[in-house]
């Protein structure tokens, strides 16, 4: 399986990030198998940079094979097929704890970001409730990610090439 990380620097070497900002599956190595989300990601990155006074940040794409096949013989999986009170409450969960571990290698599923990681944040300061906040997502076009949550995890991925884009 091809793999996409979106960023302002080639990363050959992938690690699990911690940040003090709570990311939807915890501290992870977060990537996608849409390829252009992770243009959109990189191009928004840089842009970001560039405001805040990095003039020239560039926006890079890194290309990975992930093994998948092998990785579930070895690896602790779980994968979200939709936006469900089980997905809602891990992302809850990872969002409001940054250091929250759930015990998972590798994890698959919707990514909480824009309009759905607004609607999160209303459930995650109490101001939503989840039945609600679900119903709102419904409608939602959410992109996936794959969030790779431990070294062992990273073991079964394969840095491939990077590529530059064009940032207007």
């Amino acid at each position: 399986m091809i793999l996409y990380h979106g960023s302002t620097v080639e990363v050959g070497n992938p690690q699990i990030i911690v940040s003090d900002l709570g990311r939807d599956f915890g501290p992870a190595f977060y990537t996608t198998g849409i390829k252009d989300q992770a243009v959109r990601w990189a191009i928004r990155r840089a842009k970001f940079a560039r405001k805040g006074g990095k003039v020239g940040t560039p926006a890079i794409v890194s290309v990975y094979e992930f093994d998948e096949m092998a990785s579930r013989s070895f690896l602790k999986w779980k994968s979200y097929s939709g936006v469900s009170m089980e997905w809602l409450d891990m992302v809850v969960a990872c969002r409001s704890r940054p250091l929250y571990r759930h015990g998972y290698d590798l994890m698959t599923g919707k990514v909480a970001n824009d309009n759905v990681g607004e609607t999160v944040s209303y459930v995650v300061a109490g101001v939503m409730p989840k039945e609600m906040a679900l119903e709102q997502l419904k409608f939602q076009k959410i992109n996936d990610q794959v969030a790779f949550c431990s070294q062992k995890s990273l073991q079964f991925l394969k840095f491939v090439k990077s590529y530059e884009l064009e940032v207007q």
